[in-house]
């Protein structure tokens, strides 16, 4: 297969072509794709973790994590919009950085995506078998799974409409959990529970910082892979009915995503109970704040929605592995089938090649969940980092050719470009860094990432070479 543009696979984003993806996304689905893709599952289970690390000093790390994230956003988004593709970074690093670059990253990020899969699967298993005991772990992940794969195979439209409605539920009871928290830690909330102690929380057990400056970093760890997901609205954009706009609106609107939804709920739990509350450390963060409103049924409340991210995720997490896979057949660096769509415009080989291993991950993680899926679990950890990293540099290149080739769709800039650009390279390997340093799971999860993405690029670089010997010999 002979190598498609790699100024941005234009082929991917041509409503209506017969051998492209179609424009089967419209803006509402673009803008809750958006807005529900900052709040993950991770949010919601993984926050408790972070409080208990930091203190409420956790807002320091989620806000750290949150400017990091905006600034990268900021980068996809200057690229995006200039080029709409599913292929997103992995055909801008394709272009501006070399074949090798778009090839290593757009398959690590398919890698991550297919274990996140088994994740979620697993996660959304757990709660349906505690509601329906009757029905194994292993039969609801299959059951959530099979569902979720029809939709992606059904057509685009019928993945935006999911993701709109899966999207709108946490948007609507994170708005909701931020403004009845909101009035019961100010105690002007009718019928609560909770005394509401102001903002005294934050300080009055150890103080703002209890375990000391360091924790913040240590709770950077813990929060930083809960934000992955912002990029996913820059995949779904060629596939849209205004792709620039999309990508525009989803580029400026992240950093109130971020500060509503993550620091924003996040400051309620703190300020509705101390941090070192037993409270949080056994039921959960959400659940406790819930529960000390005098919420009824909070632990069903928290499972309903934790269920919707879930779901939501594997319905994002499917969706963007096949965008990748079919973007990487186009360039030619994936198998041929990957590359083709059906009548719908549906790249059927790439979504089945996908939850082929989706599949595959769920039942190691049933079968082998301390060997074989922790290989895959912590050789995928550090993804989100990398990810992140190639586009800052990327974006360095990129920024000259748009200027030279197509200076006209420049519609977003990085700000004080090239400064911040370089801050936030250098934070996300600073980050790297101190993950390496902290030791344990978090060292293991760079290191094996590192020897993945190694495996990855060397493979990659082979079959460059002998495409290379292959052109010469013609």
């Amino acid at each position: 297969m002979t190598k498609a543009s790699t100024s941005g696979d234009p082929a991917d984003a041509v409503p209506g072509s017969g051998d492209g993806l179609k424009a089967g996304l419209k803006n509402r689905h673009l803008s809750m794709i958006a807005i529900g893709g900052v709040i993950g599952a991770g949010l919601f289970v993984g926050s408790g973790s972070g409080i208990a690390a930091a203190g409420p000093a956790i807002l320091v790390s989620y806000a750290l994590v949150g400017a990091m994230v905006v600034l990268v956003m900021r980068m996809l988004g200057e690229m995006a919009a200039a080029n709409p593709t599913s292929g997103s970074f992995s055909a801008y690093a394709d272009r501006g950085l070399g074949r090798w670059a778009g090839f290593t990253i757009g398959w690590l990020y398919w890698f991550f995506w297919v274990v996140v899969l088994a994740v979620e699967a697993t996660a959304g298993a757990s709660i349906l078998n505690s509601w329906v005991p009757d029905v194994p772990k292993w039969a609801w992940a299959l059951i959530v799974m099979v569902v979720l794969t029809a939709t992606n195979l059904a057509s685009v439209s019928s993945y935006g409409e999911f993701e709109f409605w899966f999207a709108g539920i946490k948007v609507v009871a994170i708005a909701a959990f931020v403004i009845i928290g909101g009035l019961a830690v100010f105690g002007v909330l009718p019928g609560s529970d909770n005394p509401g102690a102001g903002l005294a929380h934050l300080t009055d057990a150890g103080g703002f910082l209890p375990n000391g400056p360091g924790a913040i970093l240590t709770g950077v760890l813990m929060v930083v892979f809960s934000f992955m997901g912002s990029e996913i609205v820059t995949l779904a954009a060629g596939e849209s009915e205004n792709p620039q706009r999309a990508v525009r609106q989803a580029t400026n609107s992240v950093i109130w995503r971020i500060a509503v939804f993550y620091l924003g709920s996040i400051f309620v739990v703190i300020t509705l109970l101390p941090w070192n509350s037993s409270a949080i450390a056994k039921d959960g963060s959400y659940v406790a704040a819930l529960n000390s409103i005098g919420i009824p049924h909070a632990g069903q409340v928290m499972n309903v929605i934790v269920l919707t991210a879930v779901l939501s995720c594997l319905n994002s997490g499917l969706y963007t592995a096949s965008r990748m896979a079919f973007s990487l057949g186009r360039r030619g660096d994936a198998p041929k089938a990957f590359a083709r769509v059906n009548k719908q415009g549906v790249p059927r080989a790439a979504i089945l090649g996908s939850v082929v291993f989706g599949f595959l991950s769920v039942f190691f993680n049933y079968m082998w969940p301390d060997t074989v899926f922790k290989f895959l679990l912590n050789s995928s950890g550090a993804v989100a980092l990398f990810v992140w990293l190639v586009i800052c540099v990327t974006q360095l290149k990129m920024r000259g050719i748009i200027l030279r080739e197509t200076p006209e769709k420049l519609v977003v800039r990085m700000w004080l470009f090239p400064y911040l650009t370089w801050a936030t390279i250098g934070m996300i390997l600073f980050v790297l860094g101190y993950m390496v340093y902290d030791g344990g799971d978090n060292r293991q999860q760079v290191m094996l990432s590192v020897l993945v993405a190694v495996v990855v690029l060397a493979i990659g670089l082979v079959l460059d070479r002998r495409r290379r010997a292959v052109n010469a010999g013609k």
